[in-house]
């Protein structure tokens, strides 16, 4: 696997490194050995897949606060979507910074995202699917979400949404640390 550390401390790209014949190509998507030469959470608890019909379709940004803040490997396994997640660490230098990251099921790339962070998508494409591993199991008491066009952020989205749950609709914005 080849890791690209990104400008928020702790959070990577990872591309599958392909070792390519006449039959395709073979490469691994998670290696504990791998991630642990990097320092990064090996501790996956559960695995979630979302399906999403429409181009457009925007989930999050979600987080889950202490004690079950969750870390993250997020990858496009059909379609495409641009990945996005914000540092909310206090303490970070790049508190309240974003980055986004296209990921395709042709692309094979990855997003790991640590805790601290809040993470959401857009789809690119009809009927994509995304994967994630998770190192803490759901638990919604401790669920927080922000709203995906918060002035807080200033996310720069590629597309429009078209498709926004109810609940991430209503979302609070987010203002010095609490929501408000």
């Amino acid at each position: 696997m080849i890791f690209t550390e990104t400008k928020l401390k702790g959070a990577y790209v990872i591309d599958v490194a392909r070792i390519a014949d006449n039959r395709g190509f073979f490469g691994r998507s998670y290696c504990t050995n791998e991630f642990e030469e990097y320092g990064l959470n090996t501790n996956i608890v559960q695995t979630n897949v979302s399906y999403n019909k429409k181009k457009g379709t925007l989930r999050g940004l979600h987080t889950q606060n202490a004690p079950f803040e969750e870390t993250k490997l997020v990858r496009c396994t059909r379609g495409a979507i641009y990945d996005v997640i914000v540092d909310l660490r206090p303490a970070s230098e790049t508190y309240k910074q974003w980055i986004g990251a296209e990921l395709t099921a042709d692309n094979y790339r990855m997003l790991y995202v640590p805790e601290g962070f809040a993470h959401g998508f857009i789809t690119l494409e009809d009927e994509s699917d995304v994967t994630y591993q998770v190192t803490q199991f759901y638990t919604p008491q401790t669920e927080q979400g922000f709203r995906w066009d918060d002035p807080a952020f200033s996310i720069n989205w590629p597309i429009q949404p078209q498709i926004i749950s109810e609940k991430d609709q209503h979302h609070l914005l987010f203002k010095n640390n609490i929501a408000v």
